[in-house]
């Protein structure tokens, strides 16, 4: 049988050790295709460029195990050049990561792994985005190849229901710490933010962001939950934005009546 195609993406660049770990686990079950950002894109979101030009690199050798492209765009940008110009055939599984830090609760709406993954989710391609909760350049990504297996695994043998795309966050913990996968919905959380003010040599005022992050959800069924109890959070989730309790509501309005 023919093996799969799986695409490779991140948004801390294609030199980050997290991607890295994730080529080791995903070669294993088909042919790769890694198309990632040149550079860091963490907290890009799913911007794309529609301002600038877009480059591409190629940085594999044609006779590589592996064929490997840099982008100059957005972990979305390396999806949508991916699946437009520089892969010809059907993309069967796209992972994005593993991503340096957590992205669980609100964190997906600002996360470029799960927008890649997103993306690759509203072309039709199952995807999954994976992130480990450990910011450090030197994590241990060793502890978690088995499960991130896995759940690839898993995927490719079952699929995914049309729409969604699978949040999959790490506890930062020794593999046999990790007290299993539990799936999981995603915690009412943001962050209580300011604004760090500061003013240059030049007596030009700037501002780095700072605040924390702030979990209101108790529920024991949400991601914030599963990762600080030892479990690895599995969230399915989904582009369709409609808030679809409140149609019903907002049909009770009398917007259609004359003033």
């Amino acid at each position: 049988m023919k093996k799969p195609l799986i695409l490779v993406t991140n948004d801390d660049g294609i030199t980050a050790p997290g991607i890295k770990a994730l080529v080791d686990v995903v070669k294993e079950f088909g042919n790769v295709v890694i198309v990632a950002p040149d550079s860091p894109q963490s907290g890009m979101g799913h911007a794309i460029t529609v301002n600038n030009t877009l480059h591409i690199d190629k940085i594999s050798e044609d006779n590589a195990e592996i064929t490997e492209y840099t982008t100059s765009g957005t972990p979305a940008d390396c999806v949508k050049i991916a699946k437009n110009e520089i892969i010809k055939e059907k993309i069967n599984l796209c992972v994005s990561g593993i991503n340096h830090g957590a992205n669980s609760s609100i964190n997906v709406i600002y996360s470029g792994t799960m927008s890649a993954a997103i993306e690759a989710g509203i072309e039709g391609i199952p995807s999954i985005g994976f992130s480990l909760c450990d910011f450090s350049w030197k994590a241990d990504f060793e502890q978690i190849k088995p499960f991130v297996r896995k759940i690839i695994k898993e995927v490719l043998q079952h699929g995914l229901p049309e729409g969604v795309i699978l949040n999959v966050n790490f506890p930062k913990l020794k593999k046999e710490e990790i007290k299993g996968i539990k799936i999981c919905r995603q915690a009412k959380a943001k962050y209580s933010e300011k604004f760090d003010k500061r003013q240059s040599p030049f007596g030009k005022e700037y501002y780095w962001l700072a605040g924390e992050f702030v979990c209101e959800d108790k529920g024991e069924d949400t991601d914030e939950w599963a990762l600080s109890n030892g479990y690895i959070s599995v969230v399915p989730v989904q582009f369709d934005l409609t808030a679809h309790h409140a149609i019903q509501q907002l049909n009770n309005w009398n917007l259609n009546e004359k003033n």
